[in-house]
């Protein structure tokens, strides 16, 4: 079964820019509030597909186009053209900073978020102490999330979004946060829940995690497809060209 397939998927963006032109013009450009823009070819006609009980991963250089194409997929962003077709409930983990509360508590924000991610009530009460357990804080359950670390935020999210039951999970170097034992359990969490059906798409700059846990690899640049295939191979082609 293929969770995900993309096709020709292709995305431009409309980014300002300063032309060479006069003092005048500039002076007037300033006030107007106009601004001359052009358009960046972030992904050019991508196609590939991720079977059910894969992880499949995706690198390239920063500004090759990796994120946009996990935001397209996870629906942040809007397609231009191609096709996406998805299988199963979609939890991305892109910005992990991002959906919390922060005047509201560390019990209080599993109970929103997870009812955000498609879980029911009863569903919550039932893995909320698994939740809580699985992201080491346990100490600060009734503490109000303004007070967390930024790494604690990360690790209190990745525990909701894996004990909310994806069948897909987009992960962009999420495997940073933590302590190398945090780091740990969730390699071996995300493990387990593609051992039971679920798929991954990896973006990571760490090639050694690339390598170990991906069952296939996806390099990336200017926004084409250059190699994919095998951790090895494609991981070593692009070391030859880094």
């Amino acid at each position: 079964m293929k969770r995900i397939i993309v096709e020709n998927l292709s995305k431009k963006f409309k980014i300002g820019f300063e032309k060479n032109r006069g003092i005048l013009a500039r002076f007037i450009s300033l006030f107007s509030g106009k601004e001359t823009k052009k358009n960046i070819q972030v992904l050019d006609n991508i196609s590939f597909y991720v079977n059910a009980g894969e992880i499949v991963g995706i690198i390239g250089k920063n500004g090759s186009g990796k994120s946009t194409l996990l935001r397209i997929i996870a629906g942040i962003y809007d397609k231009e053209k191609g096709r996406i077709n998805t299988q199963g409930k979609i939890i991305s983990l892109i910005n992990l900073n991002n959906g919390l509360k922060e005047r509201l508590t560390l019990r209080d924000n599993i109970y929103l978020y997870s009812l955000l991610l498609g879980l029911s009530l009863k569903e919550i009460k039932e893995k909320i102490n698994s939740i809580i357990e699985f992201s080491d804080l346990k100490d600060f359950v009734n503490t109000k999330i303004y007070q967390f670390s930024d790494g604690m935020k990360q690790r209190l999210i990745f525990s909701i979004a894996v004990h909310c039951n994806p069948d897909i999970l987009i992960l962009d170097e999420v495997f940073e946060m933590g302590d190398e034992e945090f780091k740990h359990k969730s390699v071996n969490k995300v493990k387990e829940l593609i051992k039971n059906g679920a798929s991954a798409l990896l973006v990571s700059h760490r090639l050694p995690i690339i390598k170990k846990y991906c069952d296939r690899v996806i390099w990336v640049n200017k926004g084409k497809i250059i190699k994919q295939g095998n951790p090895e191979d494609v991981v070593e082609e692009y070391l030859k060209q880094h």
